[in-house]
Formats: structure tokens, sequence, C-alpha cells
């Protein structure tokens, strides 16, 4: 049977393009981890599956790492890394791990962990924290999406997450809000956003549900009732009197405006109004 090396020593001859790209076999205990560094968090699941997987002698891709002047550092591989170290700890001989170069700016190396078709998948907000690293870094959110192969609208959408407050955020990563509903809870509500979540959350917990749904956060004004609104106030007279403005309503149109901006409110948490 032949292999890649025998393919790749005889290539004058059989005229392969196969090139080499070296790894290297590093001792555990010459790897270490930078605390805050990894754009994921750890999966303890996730390692776990890694620990069979090195006691079983199964495959295990490659780690990406830099040297340093404190080691060799960790830049791709968590989980494997501390699959490795768990194995070891239960008795298991993992010497060491098989590792390539990484070459490349801090930027491209926090853009290959997002990117990375080894790593365990990045949730939402671990996604919105590795594009504000790259921001930080000074990129542009078209350059982001550029390198890490989204859109900008995703690179966008994810930033304006961050954005959504520390509460609102919390009930992201605890499964309660979903990403998308908890920005646009955060564009509709603005600084009461996390206060309307936590009510219309309470609602849907008394109700036996465990995550708020979009509509049930942003419950949706009727459009014909908003077209209607529209064509009552076309007739209207705006009055600038004693610095303030005023409406001068058409005769007649009052009851229904104020029936109409009833229903607009009752979408509003009256807890959250008073407030």
């Amino acid at each position: 049977m032949s292999s890649l090396l025998s393919l790749y020593k005889a290539k004058e001859k059989n005229g392969t393009a196969t090139m080499v790209k070296k790894t290297f076999l590093v001792p555990l205990a010459e790897l270490y981890v930078e605390p805050g560094y990894n754009v994921r968090e750890i999966d303890q699941e996730h390692v776990a599956e890694f620990r069979d997987a090195f006691i079983a002698g199964e495959f295990v891709p490659p780690l990406a790492v830099q040297v340093t002047e404190q080691g060799i550092k960790i830049i791709d591989g968590h989980h494997r890394y501390y699959g490795a170290k768990m194995a070891s700890d239960e008795g298991h001989e993992i010497p060491r791990l098989e590792c390539k170069d990484f070459a490349g700016s801090e930027a491209d190396r926090i853009a290959f962990m997002v990117t990375s078709s080894q790593g365990k998948a990045l949730s939402p907000l671990e996604r919105a924290a590795a594009y504000q690293r790259l921001l930080n870094q000074g990129w542009t959110p078209a350059e982001i999406a550029k390198k890490v192969k989204r859109s900008t609208a995703d690179v966008d959408q994810h930033l304006q997450l961050l954005e959504c407050g520390d509460g609102l955020i919390a009930m992201v990563r605890a499964g309660e809000v979903a990403p998308t509903t908890a920005v646009a809870l955060s564009r509709e509500h603005g600084p009461k956003a996390e206060a309307v979540a936590q009510v219309q959350m309470e609602k849907a917990k008394a109700a036996g549900k465990t995550k708020l749904t979009r509509s049930a956060a942003i419950p949706q004004f009727s459009a014909a009732k908003a077209r209607r609104l529209a064509e009552l106030l076309v007739g209207a007279d705006y009055l600038h009197e004693d610095g303030f403005g005023t409406l001068r309503l058409t005769e007649g149109t009052d009851s229904e405006i104020n029936r109409i901006l009833a229903d607009y409110r009752a979408g509003i948490p009256a807890e959250v109004e008073a407030s």
C-alpha cells in the first residue's frame, strides 16, 4: 500500500503537485492557554468527547499554536487540549499533541478561531464578542465580514447584540430570549428593552413556556389601524403656541384616534409604560 509520503518522494517521476506542510508533536506540558483568549466558552461535554477520542486512539486534528516567551500558546484547539489533559489526569498516557504553526496578525488569529471548522460551533454571543475584538483591532464591519466569510449585515447584527444591555444578554445566554429577539427589543424599546423583556418573560413562564418568542416580546400592531391613524391625522393642523406644539384634529376624529392609540399602548406592558 502506498502513502502520501511515498507519493511525494516520487513527485519527479509521477508529476504530483502534492506539497508538505509540517506538523510537530509537542509535549502536553509545554502547551498553555491564555486566559480569556479563546472566543469559545469551554464546553465540558465537548472536552469529554475529545478525552474519549484520545483514549480510543482516534484521529484528532492538530492544534494551531504560536510560540511565545511563555511557551507554546494555543490559538485553536482548546477543547482538544483540555480533552488530552483530562485523559492524562485519568491515567492515560498522552505525552504529546500534534500541532501546527499559525502565521498571521492578532486579527488573523481571531478570525481563524471564528472560521475554524475544527472548533465547536460558536454561539451568537461568542461570535459577537469575536467580532468586537476585531473591531477593537481597527477593522470595519465590512472588513470583518470579508475576513470571516459572512455578510456585513451578520456582523452588524451580532455587534448590536452586545449593545442590548447586561440583563437582555443574560436572558440570551440563559436561552430565554433569541439573539434576534433581543436586538429587535432593543431597537423597539431602547433603554426600556430589558424591563419589557422581563415582564413579558414572566407572562410566558406563567403560561408554561420557557422562552420568550418574538411575537410575544413585540406584539405586532395592525397595519390597517396604523394606516387608518395616518388617514385620520392627515387633515390635522399643526399649531405652535407658547413654546408648545399641538395638533388641531378634524372634527369627529378624536374618539377613533384615541381608540387606535389605546390599542397601540396595549402592546407595551403597563408596568414598563408607568416606569
